[in-house]
């Protein structure tokens, strides 16, 4: 079973949540939080497999509780907003989270990315990090990091890196780069370690951050 956290300040909105989880044979929801500071003492006591969490809250908001939650390693996290531009979630995603979703995500796909998370991937949405990275890149592109931190990649591992940014699976890039999907599992892991970042998802995040991959290349 996949244990759920839910994490909203509005109360319907975690009644809609719950109900569609709920009849999912696989999730149960172990419990349920208003806000972010509720949140990360209910993921410490409950250690739940993956929050999902709101990012706009009172008392604690969803950028600081899921910043607790990454470190202290109790759960993983997918972020919901109701803002598909809503720098909170960018936040979100360079303090640990998992994933990145709207609030009218379609059942069946809040499902999935669930499940995903919980397996230990990421739920990348390429035009919506773009989107998000746009803000504060600047249509320009200005570098937020410096791009010096990629210089322990290699040259294939760039190359992959950059397919990440732009949204491929594995599948994908090894069909683009004439390589087996192993091949591109092990640069994947091999770039994770090496940038010491958690997931694909910060992977994106860093590619737009120094460079490598601009708003405007997608």
């Amino acid at each position: 079973m996949i244990r759920v956290l839910l994490v909203d300040d509005q109360e319907l909105m975690r009644m809609g949540f719950r109900m569609v989880l709920g009849a999912q044979p696989d999730i149960d929801v172990v419990g349920e939080a208003a806000d972010g500071l509720d949140a990360v003492q209910l993921a410490d006591q409950l250690r739940p497999d993956v929050v999902l969490m709101d990012v706009r809250m009172p008392v604690l908001d969803g950028v600081e509780a899921t910043k607790r939650i990454a470190e202290a390693g109790t759960s993983k996290i997918l972020v919901m907003t109701t803002f598909d531009m809503d720098e909170y979630a960018l936040s979100a995603l360079r303090n640990g989270a998992s994933g990145f979703l709207l609030k009218d995500t379609p059942p069946g796909d809040l499902v999935s990315a669930l499940r995903a998370v919980a397996s230990g991937d990421a739920v990348v949405s390429p035009s919506v990090t773009k989107r998000l990275l746009s803000r504060f890149l600047g249509e320009g592109g200005g570098e937020l990091r410096d791009a010096a931190v990629l210089d322990v990649l290699t040259e294939r591992e760039r190359e992959v890196l950059v397919l990440i940014a732009k949204g491929l699976s594995n599948t994908e890039i090894a069909r683009k780069l004439f390589l087996s999907e192993a091949t591109v599992k092990t640069h994947v892991g091999r770039i994770l370690a090496k940038l010491e970042i958690r997931d694909r998802v910060q992977a994106v995040v860093l590619a737009y951050e120094t460079g490598l991959v601009r708003p405007g290349d997608i």
